[in-house]
């Protein structure tokens, strides 16, 4: 079937959705990141890192309340967080500490940190200093396998494996490219973890094999965020279009020329990696989280300070929700159609102001 057309970013809603999404939103820590839905524990857990400097404050994930986003508690971490993900069958939260290339283990139903897997150690550069050579971004928990993929991208990107029982790294899966590798989704049904990077390829790993098996070019120049359609067997990509990362492939990329602004969700075969529609967003698109049942996809677009909600079918734009100044991450309450959302602050902001998480009540 071929692709249906793209709906242009000023297209109507179809007559048949009258009901508006209600937001609700709350400032509640500094250094907000990405956040996840518990099922099993009907809450919300959002990492915060606390800031950065010599006022910064600890890094740590607050559990909030899913119908008001109170706080009901604070577990204060021995690092930052940043990125989440969750394994909810196994009440854990697993963390990535970016600037210290590991991950921490949170019990959520104890409310308490368990381990870190300090995944590479620091090497010593030509300068005579000691850093990481990657940081963190995703993190992708495979439960069946106890396993969860970590990416650390860098100038030569790498894929972490972590054996979620030991708590250890079990292989280090080279190959993701560079100079970035910001995208990473997780198949179960075909056991394939996808990857994308800034040079614009879209990557299949065989995480058992520790391969990377397909490396597809695309017309996607700043590919990020990637949801699996398990049941259409397609992926949705951001391709975020971001001046400053557009001037960071300039340099680092020899003979890089920009051939498309981005601002769009593209879509892929996910066993060819066949680009089948290209859906335009608003500026600036980064995280997107797609309800299948539903067909529902909702994207984050940081720079435009919205949410839009398109049918996944059709791929026709459904809503378009105000959330300024820059959303960020998303995840979803399923049963009760409820989405969350963290929210960066702007450059006006002050420095140790709060940032926040909505929660927005979806039409049925």
């Amino acid at each position: 079937m071929p692709a249906t057309p793209a709906a242009p970013a000023s297209a109507a809603a179809p007559a048949s959705v009258a009901a508006a999404p209600q937001v609700q939103r709350e400032a509640l820590a500094r250094g907000v990141y990405e956040l996840a839905f518990s099922p099993r524990q009907n809450a919300v857990f959002v990492a915060s890192s606390g800031g950065f400097g010599a006022d910064s404050d600890p890094g740590k994930i607050l559990r909030l309340d899913p119908q008001t986003l109170a706080v009901q508690a604070e577990i204060v971490l021995d690092r930052k967080a940043f990125g989440i993900n969750i394994d909810d069958a196994a009440d854990r939260l697993y963390v990535g500490n970016t600037v210290d290339t590991s991950v921490t283990v949170v019990d959520i139903a104890n409310n308490r940190q368990v381990g870190i897997v300090q995944l590479q150690e620091k090497t010593t550069g030509e300068d005579g200093k000691s850093r990481y050579t990657h940081d963190l971004r995703e993190l992708v928990p495979d439960p069946a396998n106890h396993r969860l993929y970590v990416s650390g991208h860098g100038e030569k990107s790498v894929l972490f494996v972590v054996d979620t029982q030991k708590l250890e790294v079990v292989n280090t899966i080279e190959g993701l490219g560079g100079p970035k590798a910001p995208g990473l989704a997780f198949d179960a049904d075909n056991n394939r973890v996808y990857a994308s990077n800034l040079q614009g390829e879209l990557l299949t790993i065989d995480p058992v094999k520790g391969d990377v098996v397909q490396r597809v070019k695309t017309s996607a120049e700043q590919p990020m965020n990637i949801v699996v359609d398990r049941a259409a067997k397609r992926l949705y990509v951001t391709d975020q279009g971001a001046s400053l990362i557009r001037d960071y492939q300039i340099k680092s990329l020899p003979g890089f020329e920009s051939k498309h602004p981005g601002n769009r969700v593209v879509v892929f075969e996910a066993d060819s990696g066949k680009e089948v529609a290209s859906i335009e967003t608003d500026e600036g698109p980064l995280g997107l989280l797609l309800d299948a049942p539903r067909k529902r996809l909702y994207v984050t677009n940081r720079e435009a300070g919205t949410v839009t909600v398109f049918d996944s079918e059709s791929h026709a734009r459904l809503h378009t929700i105000e959330v300024p100044d820059h959303p960020n991450s998303l995840a979803l309450d399923a049963a009760n159609n409820v989405l969350y959302v963290t929210i960066k602050n702007g450059d006006k902001a002050e420095k140790t102001a709060n940032e926040s998480v909505a929660r927005i009540a979806l039409p049925d």
